[in-house]
């Protein structure tokens, strides 16, 4: 929050929604905050993950916006460099800036599966790039090599397709496929604006070692293979089918399993490799 509301312009509305955690401690402080920029708002019941990002893009009144986690970082020129990338390409629903992955402690961190997210998104080569249709399917079928919290989206195109609740753990995922499939389109930069923070105990991580999260994305890819089909996209139809980052991730946890003596977890996970 400190890092949103010190950007270098001041011309936004930060909204912090409390999706009725069980300390009041969080509330108290922002509130304490005194800060015209910022508002409070407290959800009348706990909706979970899914239905609480539906009401994030509820509240949005902007014609852009950010949904970023609580102990992200927007380094200073976060805003002013998204927003003249999003005035160049004004038809573009999502603006991918540049993102270091920071630990705990904010020191500069790359573990795995971030440096895989680094080899496989698309070339910029110095000047912001604009990818859209099955290219941009494809290649985040291939990996999902974006950083969710960092991305600028465009307002109105959110709140047509909206969040899919079917998906909480690869809810944006889903959205931008569904981005992708309907014409929309992505510019990507370089330009490192944007600290995303990667915990171990993170709830993808956690989701990973325990099975979950490979399950929804066997779903997901499920579910896309057939409209990409549908679409007549070949390419991004055979990434879903082959969900190969599923697969080696889904290895890698087996093998952490086996590792720690937890053959039962380490048979669940190991199956995914030939799903």
């Amino acid at each position: 929050m400190a890092s949103v509301l010190a950007q270098d312009r001041d011309d936004f509305r930060l909204v912090c929604v409390d999706d009725r955690a069980p300390d009041p401690e969080a509330g108290d402080w922002v509130r304490s905050l005194r800060d015209p920029r910022l508002h409070y708002v407290s959800n009348p019941h706990n909706l979970g993950l899914a239905a609480n990002f539906n009401r994030c893009v509820d509240l949005v009144t902007a014609e852009r916006f950010v949904m970023m986690g609580a102990d992200d970082v927007m380094l200073p020129d976060y805003l002013d460099t998204v927003l003249k990338l999003a005035d160049a390409a004004p038809r573009a629903a999502m603006i991918q800036p540049g993102v270091n992955v920071i630990d705990e402690v904010g020191d500069e961190y790359l573990p795995l599966a971030d440096r895989v997210k680094a080899m496989v998104r698309p070339r910029v080569r110095g000047t912001a790039r604009e990818l859209s249709g099955e290219f941009l399917a494809r290649s985040l079928t291939r990996a999902d090599w974006a950083y969710f919290p960092s991305l600028l989206w465009r307002s109105d195109v959110v709140k047509h397709h909206r969040f899919n609740e079917r998906y909480p753990i690869a809810l944006d995922l889903a959205l931008m496929l569904d981005i992708a499939l309907s014409g929309g389109s992505m510019v990507v930069d370089d330009h490192v604006v944007f600290q995303y923070r990667r915990h171990r105990s993170s709830e993808s991580a956690t989701t990973a070692s325990d099975g979950s999260r490979f399950s929804q994305e066997l779903e997901l890819f499920a579910d896309y293979r057939k409209r990409f089909a549908e679409a007549g996209w070949r390419a991004a139809h055979w990434e879903a089918r082959a969900h190969i980052m599923t697969r080696l991730n889904a290895g890698a946890e087996a093998l952490g399993a086996l590792r720690s003596g937890r053959f039962d977890r380490f048979a669940r996970l190991a199956s995914f490799l030939v799903r």
